[in-house]
């Protein structure tokens, strides 16, 4: 789509096409189960968005949704299915470079932020590309609009290609600020970013926004590298390619990641501190560099991955299910495919797969989910600016 997302995957697929493959026996794939009365109805029909990559509530505020627009414009609106209009929240169109995977990227609220009214954003600037995680203030923590002025940043790092950006950010139950960074760009990530501890990309890191020992941030104590000297200290886990969205079981406290894949696998995994993901030296649970009999000793296998086949080439990470109006997806992990438009739902037992279910076909590009306070599961639909809400198809 020109200047847009287009594929979470590397746009020049030409780079692909050269990328190492396997010479180990692949992994077969096992047809997923078709589940049936469900169906996606338009949230919010009179409502339209350009670009959205994003939704998200206020904790403990189920009255307003936010929608992140790519280029640099957050909207606020009323969570009502007639709502007509929306409002700008946030403009920093001046700031953000977008285009292809960059712009703006991950929007998380504080906790605290009726109290303080402070949030948290992840964009992509610059030449040379960097990444900044800032935070910003709304004018009140009631109000529709925060303040452009009142932007401090956290911390930024280098991005060496325009795509791979990661995007996501999340605050865990610790009150930590989560945050998803892909390896770099490229394909096949050509500086091994994803396993230098010594550079961000390719990571899962965390940092304390409460604390100002770094200026506008902290080290949590017990990050795995927070003296920072085997390791950066923002690392909380590696071996990333592009961990578009991660996302916290709001029960539970798991972390989940959908990493987008090179050109044969796509995976979801459940993030543990210090683990060690694969990426470059594998794809999925398949041997990516080098192509065969590479050292698994000490990687953590993703709880579930597919094939890039039938449609299916950039997975794009969701939500664990805890509403109550499709009883038949309590606990399970609800995801897609941003190019097929497929959306499927993960049933775990403990932390190995119990079950993975087709819900719904020719979904469009699916940017991101969402989840509302109720814990009722959303997509947006990257090229036609929707939100769409998974319903129990028997009662509409």
């Amino acid at each position: 789509m020109n200047t847009s997302l287009n594929r979470l995957i590397p746009a020049f697929l030409v780079v692909l096409t050269i990328a190492c493959s396997s010479t180990e026996r692949e992994t077969p794939e096992l047809p997923a189960e078709t589940a049936k009365d469900i169906s996606a109805t338009d949230a919010f029909p009179s409502l339209k968005f350009t670009l959205p990559v994003e939704m998200k509530q206020v904790p403990g505020d189920s009255s307003r949704f936010f929608v992140v627009e790519q280029a640099g414009v957050i909207k606020v609106f009323q969570n009502s299915k007639s709502a007509s209009t929306s409002s700008v929240f946030l403009d920093i169109k001046d700031k953000v470079q977008d285009g292809g995977e960059r712009g703006l990227l991950g929007l998380a609220f504080h906790p605290d932020f009726k109290t303080n009214g402070y949030f948290f954003v992840n964009y992509t600037a610059g030449n040379p590309l960097k990444t900044i995680i800032a935070r910003y203030k709304a004018t009140s923590p009631t109000s529709n609009q925060a303040d452009p002025r009142s932007e401090a940043v956290l911390f930024t790092y280098n991005q060496p290609y325009d795509n791979h950006n990661g995007g996501s950010i999340q605050f865990g139950k610790d009150g930590y600020l989560y945050i998803a960074a892909g390896d770099g760009g490229s394909g096949g990530d050509p500086q091994n970013n994803a396993q230098n501890l010594k550079s961000h990309l390719g990571k899962i890191l965390r940092v304390d926004v409460n604390s100002t020992a770094k200026g506008n941030y902290g080290i949590p104590a017990d990050n795995p590298y927070a003296n920072g000297s085997e390791g950066f200290p923002e690392i909380y886990a590696y071996g990333l390619r592009n961990p578009w969205r991660i996302s916290f079981d709001t029960e539970t406290g798991r972390l989940f990641a959908g990493d987008v894949g090179q050109n044969k696998r796509e995976e979801i995994d459940i993030i543990s501190k210090g683990g060690n993901y694969g990426w470059r030296l594998k794809e999925g649970v398949n041997c990516y560099n080098p192509s065969s009999n590479c050292d698994r000793s000490g990687l953590i296998e993703p709880i579930h991955d597919y094939v890039q086949d039938n449609g299916d080439h950039s997975v794009t990470g969701g939500y664990v299910y805890h509403g109550t109006g499709i009883p038949s997806l309590a606990g399970k992990y609800i995801y897609g495919d941003y190019v097929s438009g497929r959306i499927w739902a993960l049933e775990l037992d403990g932390d190995k797969k119990k079950s993975n279910a087709v819900l719904l076909e020719g979904q469009g590009s699916i940017s991101s989910f969402g989840q509302d306070l109720k814990g009722e599961v959303y997509f947006l639909n990257y090229g036609e600016g929707r939100i769409m809400k998974l319903v129990n198809g028997n009662l509409n």
